[in-house]
């Protein structure tokens, strides 16, 4: 008798119909008959009633089901306790899109915790963790596509984005700043959600480019064609601010972007949780998750923004 049997024995027993149970366990009709036969063979009883109108369990059925039931739960809860067990050893996948925690290797400690190198943006990121390449990541996401994809977001940085400008540094009321756009979708599309609705709701100018100078030197050289300042974009520049080029806050309100921390809504390792709670500490001690004085701004749809205080 074996496991395999016995669920479909019970598969059976449930529907009472031979068709209806193998399209219940994905097996052909004939191979599910033959392989009641064999099990009624192996224990020296029949197990159903099979007539034209349909199919009954015999007493033999009857007593075999509710122990049928039992030895399967056992066996689905051993497996799943051996499942737990293997998963608590694995070292996580913790993705990233150019934002890491100072210091992450201290931080995570003695965790089984692997960074992965594959950099892509936000949404890509939020759906590696969804499919399951991914344990963790650092990214951006809205509520309504955390919601979809089944993700539990945790906020690590509330990260205060600023203006480039040329000429001296100063202080710059988000009406007065310019946002740049890039169609390229697969690439831009969190910062170009983010970018317009902070134009329609501050004022904020947009400027469509087609270059993908959201970053880098293209994207200095567009700040120095529009002599005006411009939305720096959370993504990391690999290349240094051209003298010429300065650094400003923008204010009134200030636009944040936050990072959220993600898993899997039913990931409940216990590695998993301890990463999500080293980091929340270490944000804390940081003062990351805390908003700035005065006003402020995220998206409508941010999930953050009871936390921070909007």
């Amino acid at each position: 008798m074996e496991l395999r049997q016995l669920r479909y024995f019970v598969a059976v027993a449930e529907e009472l119909h031979y068709g209806r149970a193998a399209a219940r366990i994905h097996i052909s009709g004939p191979a599910l008959s033959q392989q009641i036969i064999t099990l009624e063979r192996d224990l020296g009883a029949e197990l159903f009633i099979r007539d034209r109108r349909g199919v009954q369990l015999t007493e033999a059925g009857r007593s075999l089901l509710e122990d049928a039931r039992g030895i399967l739960a056992l066996a689905d809860e051993a497996r799943q306790r051996v499942s737990r067990t293997a998963a608590d050893t694995t070292p996580l996948r913790l993705g990233y899109v150019s934002w890491l925690p100072d210091d992450i290797a201290p931080l995570i400690g003695t965790m089984p915790v692997r960074i992965d190198e594959w950099v892509l943006p936000s949404h890509a990121q939020a759906d590696r963790v969804a499919d399951g390449s991914l344990d963790l990541t650092f990214a951006w996401i809205d509520s309504s596509t955390a919601q979809k994809r089944g993700l539990a977001v945790h906020l690590a940085y509330a990260e205060p984005l600023h203006a480039l400008r040329p000429g001296a540094a100063e202080r710059v009321p988000a009406a007065a700043v310019t946002v740049l756009v890039d169609p390229n979708t697969a690439t831009w599309s969190s910062w170009n959600a983010y970018a317009r609705e902070f134009a329609a709701d501050t004022g904020a100018r947009i400027h469509e480019i087609d270059d993908g100078g959201i970053t880098g030197d293209a994207f200095y050289a567009h700040v120095r064609r529009l002599r005006a300042p411009v939305l720096a974009s959370p993504k990391r520049h690999t290349s240094a601010i051209p003298p010429t080029l300065s650094q400003s806050p923008v204010t009134d309100p200030v636009p944040l972007w936050t990072w959220s921390l993600l898993h899997r809504a039913d990931d409940d390792r216990n590695a998993v949780r301890q990463v999500v709670e080293s980091v929340g500490a270490y944000a804390d001690s940081r003062h990351w998750r805390s908003a700035p004085a005065g006003s402020w701004w995220t998206p409508a749809d941010d999930p953050h923004r009871s936390v921070l205080g909007g």
